[in-house]
């Protein structure tokens, strides 16, 4: 599950509350015929949890090592491949820039080295000049030096300074007055923390902008008088990697297909900046629970419902997705092209985090209730028949979106569910291990599940509801929130809203579901991270500009926090 969780506070509204009605009952016994699916669980978390598929994250070696065991699950259960590439469906997650290895630059024939002495600016121009300029002098049409230690002692006691906006709202003035490349340094002692950020996504200037480190600033600049031959090559492209979802199918002829999904992918080593893990020194993050749990559950309800021939008024189609933690990359992949008609589509049931099963309390979250009246229908029947079979006790949040892959088919009006045994204190830690996983407890969920697909199997197409919308921050980490939901695939300059809360300051503005939030305040918006910044520099009740483009035309309205 991506890093949104830990970040949501799940309230449930009053009527809902009413419905939560399943107490605890002596331990159940393990039926013979579900032996096997318990083995079949511990060896798949076991493989995926593994160190040696170090940590599953999106694009690696070992996301295919899961793909592969999980294609040849499938492969040998009998699904059918429904992918585009067999059962593999690849999609390209964007990273951001990077700097080729063409780049380079030399100051009077002496070739500096990339990242020890130079580096451009990610949104810097690519291009290739030569030039005898000199530093005391800005003339047209040449480079121009700026020392960026200026801005810095100006604003020594302001605690809104932001130094990369700095640099680039004034690489834009001096491209308006005629420099044709600009060369930053910082003469200071003062570490000013400047490195290449793969993942700015300021839009990219006219002009070269790199900056020249201490220690070549003071070889070269000493006299800066003196005409400097300079020659350089700046050349940044796009870094993208390849995430792979694997799509399997029971094709029963039926009108309607029930779609049933788990992501695979995790951290990794946590390179992607949302592990919790305390040390500085990088670890495996293994992601047993999240969200090998899931996975496993995925392919053994894939085993049960493919040896089921009493369940043949729906199709099903099985949907191990990966770019999860990046922001519900392959999900998005999948509803924006889809490998089956979604206009046909039952529902859609998402396993994420179900491996942990407090044995105590036994509380599964069961999200996207309010998605359609049949889901009240199904577990108000599933109660009363079960109360004294099951240890599962229910808990029920209405909402149709949060931080894992239901969110994105919720977002084409398919009803969902999200099942979810809560968090730990291994979440997002390299502790996250399959010694951990309550196996009984996730086979007791997958019975449920199959229950409730047996249950709709005679039910009609359910009919959709729109419900409120699951916010992915609070009041823990900012003071004020806009109410919205980001599309954290947008690989643009600025925040495209993805959905927007009834009711919540953006609604009130007149924000939409597609806009692309420019600035808020005296905040240009380059990606995440500038957002949540700006978003920090709020209280509660302040009120702002928010710029934004919608379609062709940039806009801007008032948004009270």
């Amino acid at each position: 599950m991506r890093p949104g969780k830990l970040k949501i506070k799940i309230q449930f509204p009053a009527f809902i509350l009413l419905l939560i009605a399943i107490s605890c009952s002596a331990p159940k016994k393990i039926a013979k015929q579900d032996d096997k699916t318990l083995d079949y669980l511990k060896e798949h978390i076991t493989y995926l949890a593994d160190d040696k598929l170090e940590g599953r994250r999106t694009g690696t070696h070992g996301e295919k090592l899961a793909m592969e065991y999980i294609s040849s699950q499938f492969q040998a259960i009998g699904l059918a491949p429904k992918g585009t590439e067999g059962y593999i469906q690849p999609f390209e997650v964007n990273d951001g820039k990077k700097i080729n290895d063409t780049t380079s630059f030399s100051i009077n024939d002496e070739e500096l080295q990339l990242g020890k002495d130079y580096f451009p600016f990610p949104f810097s121009a690519s291009q290739s000049m030569e030039a005898l300029p000199s530093p005391a002098l800005q003339e047209v049409e040449m480079p121009w030096f700026y020392d960026i230690n200026d801005g810095i002692q100006d604003n020594s006691h302001n605690p809104h300074f932001d130094l990369n906006n700095y640099i680039y709202t004034n690489a834009k003035k001096a491209i308006e007055r005629g420099a044709s490349a600009l060369i930053l340094y910082n003469s200071s002692d003062a570490d000013d923390g400047l490195q290449f950020e793969a993942k700015d996504r300021q839009e990219t200037l006219s002009v070269p902008v790199v900056y020249i480190k201490k220690e070549a600033a003071k070889k070269y600049f000493g006299d800066l008088s003196a005409s400097l031959k300079i020659k350089f090559n700046i050349s940044l492209g796009e870094k993208t990697r390849t995430g792979h979802n694997v799509v399997g199918y029971i094709d029963n002829g039926a009108a309607t297909t029930v779609v049933l999904g788990a992501h695979y992918d995790h951290l990794g080593y946590g390179e992607d900046g949302n592990s919790r893990n305390t040390s500085h020194e990088p670890a495996i993050h293994n992601g047993a629970d999240d969200n090998a749990s899931g996975t496993a559950a995925l392919i053994e309800l894939a085993r049960k419902l493919k040896g089921n021939d009493k369940l043949k008024n729906n199709n099903y189609l099985f949907i191990a997705f990966s770019g999860e933690e990046l922001g519900l990359f392959g999900s998005k992949y999948f509803t924006e092209h889809p490998t089956i008609d979604l206009a046909n589509v039952n529902y859609m049931i998402n396993m994420d985090m179900v491996g942990r099963l407090n044995d105590s309390t036994h509380v599964v979250t069961v999200g996207g209730y309010g998605t359609s009246p049949e889901w009240g229908t199904f577990y108000n029947k599933y109660d009363m028949a079960h109360v004294k079979q099951t240890e599962l006790n229910f808990k029920y949040d209405s909402s149709g979106t949060g931080p894992s892959d239901h969110t994105s088919f919720y977002r084409k009006d398919i009803p969902v569910l999200f099942y979810f045994t809560g968090l730990h204190t291994d979440y997002h830690k390299p502790s996250d291990d399959a010694d951990k996983i309550n196996y009984t407890g996730e086979l007791e969920i997958v019975d449920h599940i199959q229950n409730l697909v047996g249950y709709m199997n005679s039910q009609p197409k359910l009919a959709f509801v729109k419900t409120r919308e699951t916010q992915t921050t609070t009041s823990a980490r900012f003071k004020v929130t806009m109410g919205i939901m980001p599309d954290y695939t947008f690989a643009g300059t600025g925040i495209k809203v993805d959905g927007v809360t009834e009711g919540r300051p953006a609604q009130k503005a007149g924000l939409q579901a597609g806009d692309i939030i420019l600035q808020l305040g005296d905040y240009p918006l380059s990606g995440m991270e500038s957002y949540m910044q700006a978003l920090g520099k709020f209280e509660k009740g302040a009120k702002t500009k928010v710029k934004f483009k919608r379609g062709e035309n940039t806009q801007e309205a008032t948004i009270e926090f």
